[in-house]
């Protein structure tokens, strides 16, 4: 069915963007063919818009990217999250370091005393992967062992957990159910949403009107242990980004100041605007596997943004424009980078310490004690996708997007800003594919067979979400290991109508 808002939502946002000076390309241009979402008429259209062919490959050797990814993925699972290490090396992480990759490391170093991963591949190259405290497990440059920034310590200033009632500690009410919850049926939801053994199933946790209604995990973590999350840290990126706009930092429709693209007066990277960025729809040119175009024997810069051991900002503020903003959407890892480029320029201009600001700013806030986001080898934060919470806690950054962004009396997002998330994309309404929002959030306004009300999500590659559904006031957080994926997505779907059977709707 089609997305019953998007007429009305489009109409408010033709509007909005008449007022804030919308480049002269757009996703609505009367020229543009159609697209209705097959891969055919989405590529058609994305020619019509192309300014530039030019695409240059990242440099290096993908075996050994792949293999710096894997040695990232083994560090974080084995010292971030606890996981076992050959569990997490036929399990976790299969994203940046495809399981069919592996095989060639001819030897793997674990080093629990400096908690560093080396892996030795035949042609003699070492990719070691080391845990710098509160940044995390940072990828090194290829057989070098060298990071070109010093650590942060970054605490978090809160109340002892185990002493605080929850969302700030870990303390539930005597009786977690809020009146009209079927609590029979809640828990029968909660136990299917966790699903069998091979959905592989690390944390789930549900709210309901702020509170948990229920949660379960594997035996192998807690209610503390940090999740891997892979992109719905783009979420987290954009929150942080809307944290800085309330702060006055920038305007969501102003022209980005990625200061590679300031140079040039006639440079079309400057027409690109904060909010184009955080809708996937800057047009920056990468190469990325989900695009529909996509050649599967390339090496992806989506991935080398991961694995590079380059300053991955500077990489992305110089890759070149392929289409006008917002006109085409694309989800490409450049965005979420670039973002979190601003973010550190933004903070740093402040003569603020950059890795302790999403804990100053925002988690304290919500009593965020497990989250770390990891960076790369010049201490920038790797915004599109490596950051590590609890699963309560991924709960708790959920729930802010139920209260419109306040906390405790608190705007920590500005007015409009929940809307701008939980709105299709002009860009990605236009491909047909009216599944992305605002913010890096996913969204889903339409009603299908299903029977589902609109929700908008933070998504991560291997089944890892945070789904937020405004009409009952629910947070559901479900993440696992990268191989469950497939039957924890299918635990989670036949888990949710049973949930909103169990849950009245509050809205």
């Amino acid at each position: 069915m089609k997305n019953k808002i998007s007429a009305t939502l489009i109409a408010t946002l033709n509007v909005l963007m008449a007022v804030t000076a919308i480049p002269a390309y757009s996703a609505e241009s009367s020229a543009a063919p159609a697209s209705d979402g097959s891969t055919d008429s989405i590529n058609a259209r994305a020619d019509y818009f192309r300014i530039n062919r030019e695409y240059v490959a990242p440099p290096g050797q993908a075996l050994h990217h792949y293999t710096a990814g894997y040695a990232k993925i083994l560090c974080s699972a084995v010292f971030v999250t606890g996981l076992d290490p050959v569990d997490a090396a036929a399990n976790v992480g299969g994203f940046i370091s495809p399981f069919d990759q592996r095989h060639h490391v001819v030897d793997t170093r674990i080093d629990r005393v400096r908690q560093e991963v080396s892996l030795v591949l035949p042609d003699g190259v070492v990719r070691t992967a080391r845990r710098y405290g509160n940044q995390g497990c940072v990828a090194h440059p290829m057989n070098d062992k060298a990071i070109d920034f010093t650590p942060s310590v970054v605490e978090a200033d809160l109340p002892p957990s185990h002493s605080t009632a929850w969302p700030l500690g870990d303390i539930l009410p005597a009786d977690p159910w809020p009146g009209g919850v079927d609590t029979e049926l809640a828990q029968q939801a909660l136990d299917t949403g966790f699903g069998p053994p091979e959905a592989r199933t690390l944390g789930l946790v549900v709210t309901h009107r702020g509170r948990i209604l229920g949660e379960r995990y594997s035996d192998e973590v807690d209610v503390h242990t940090p999740l891997e999350s892979w992109s719905m840290t783009k979420s987290l990126t954009g929150t942080l980004m809307g944290v800085l706009i309330q702060q006055g930092a920038y305007e969501l429709w102003q022209n980005a100041p990625i200061p590679e693209w300031q140079d040039d007066p006639d440079d079309p990277r400057g027409d690109i605007r904060i909010g184009d960025i955080m809708r996937m729809s800057s047009g920056i040119m990468i190469n990325a596997p989900s695009d529909p175009d996509y050649d599967p024997n390339s090496y992806a810069d989506h991935f080398y943004l991961y694995t590079g051991g380059v300053n991955q900002y500077e990489y992305a503020a110089t890759r070149p424009p392929e289409y006008p903003p917002n006109s085409v959407g694309r989800y490409r890892n450049t965005d979420p980078v670039l973002t979190s480029y601003l973010i550190r320029l933004a903070v740093e201009g402040r003569g603020e310490d950059y890795h302790s600001f999403p804990q100053r700013a925002l988690f304290d806030k919500l009593g965020i004690r497990t989250a770390l986001i990891e960076t790369d080898s010049h201490g920038n934060f790797l915004g599109q996708g490596l950051a590590f919470m609890s699963a309560r806690d991924w709960a708790k950054l959920g729930n802010l997007y139920l209260r419109d962004g306040v906390w405790n009396g608190e705007r920590l997002l500005p007015e409009g800003y929940v809307e701008y998330a939980s709105t299709t994309a002009p860009a990605w309404e236009s491909d047909g594919r009216p599944v992305y929002g605002g913010a890096f959030f996913w969204v889903d306004n339409e009603v299908g067979d299903d029977g589902l009300p609109p929700s908008f999500s933070m998504r991560g590659a291997g089944g890892q979400s945070t789904t937020i559904i405004p009409s009952h006031d629910l947070v559901i957080v479900r993440i696992g290991k990268y191989t469950g994926a497939s039957e924890g997505g299918a635990a989670l779907g036949e888990m949710l109508p049973m949930l909103l059977e169990a849950v009245p709707e509050v809205r």
